[in-house]
């Protein structure tokens, strides 16, 4: 993660994809996502307490949440000037950090009170029907996230970034199940000479391109959610089979 942030300016095959394609940087994420959900597995083998449990994985989160708000909401954006203080307006709420935490409070409350205790598992049939009431979570969740993502029609949908005191830009248009980049997205190349590196800005670029916004929103936190899901899945795959040949089985099946 350090180093594409430090180098994916330098090198475009480490940076993040635009849109289409995938690179180096696009993994990092998932691979973020994948260890929670595994790790959560191993974590709440043996609970004592699942109020204890509770309680422990909401300060968590919450403390996941507040600190990935904390550097990636703006809160460093005074560097080059004199400065102090976030931006309200500009201020980045859902970063990568807010998301691993909220897959996290959501997966971990759900394998601390929705899964079947004293079943015992020996093949992948009864792995299943053990973690019925997750695997019914997961697709609830998928079905809402394509719900609203391809049934959800706004026909006057306004995004505003300002960027300063005196510029606002506005875009508006009409959306249901665009699966191309927002239209704010879209217009990042007017921030870059070299697309879809950070810099350098062209001479025209408008002002609000420094602000620090996110072009998904709240919508692919369920997804998210959904991706920590099947690898919590993948965990109690660990926990549950000690055979090292059993256990590929398991994981090449829902592969």
């Amino acid at each position: 993660m350090i180093f594409v942030e430090y180098a994916g300016g330098i090198y475009p095959s480490v940076n993040h994809s635009p849109w289409n394609g995938i690179t180096l940087a696009d993994f990092v994420m998932p691979f973020f996502l994948f260890i929670v959900g595994v790790s959560l597995a191993l974590a709440y083998k043996n609970l004592p307490c699942r109020l204890i449990a509770t309680r422990k994985a909401i300060y968590r989160g919450i403390k996941l949440f507040i600190i990935g708000l904390f550097l990636q909401g703006g809160y460093f954006h005074g560097f080059g000037d004199l400065t102090y203080g976030v931006d309200i307006v500009n201020i980045r709420w859902m970063g990568i950090l807010q998301r691993i935490a909220i897959s996290f409070l959501v997966a971990s409350i759900c394998e601390i009170w929705i899964q079947a205790t004293n079943f015992r598992v020996n093949s992948g049939r009864s792995l299943l029907k053990k973690y019925r009431l997750q695997c019914a979570m997961t697709i609830m969740v998928t079905v809402i996230y394509l719900s609203l993502f391809y049934g959800l029609y706004v026909p006057d949908w306004e995004y505003q970034i300002s960027s300063s005191k005196t510029e606002i830009f506005s875009v508006k248009c009409g959306v249901r199940g665009d699966t191309g980049p927002a239209p704010i997205y879209g217009r990042l190349k007017e921030c870059s000479v070299n697309s879809p590196n950070n810099g350098p800005l062209p001479p025209n670029a408008p002002s609000w391109c420094q602000a620090p916004f996110d072009p998904e929103g709240l919508l692919s936190s369920l997804m998210a959610i959904v991706t920590c899901f099947i690898c919590l899945h993948y965990g109690h795959v660990i926990v549950n089979f000690k055979d090292h040949k059993h256990r590929i089985q398991q994981w090449l099946i829902p592969s």
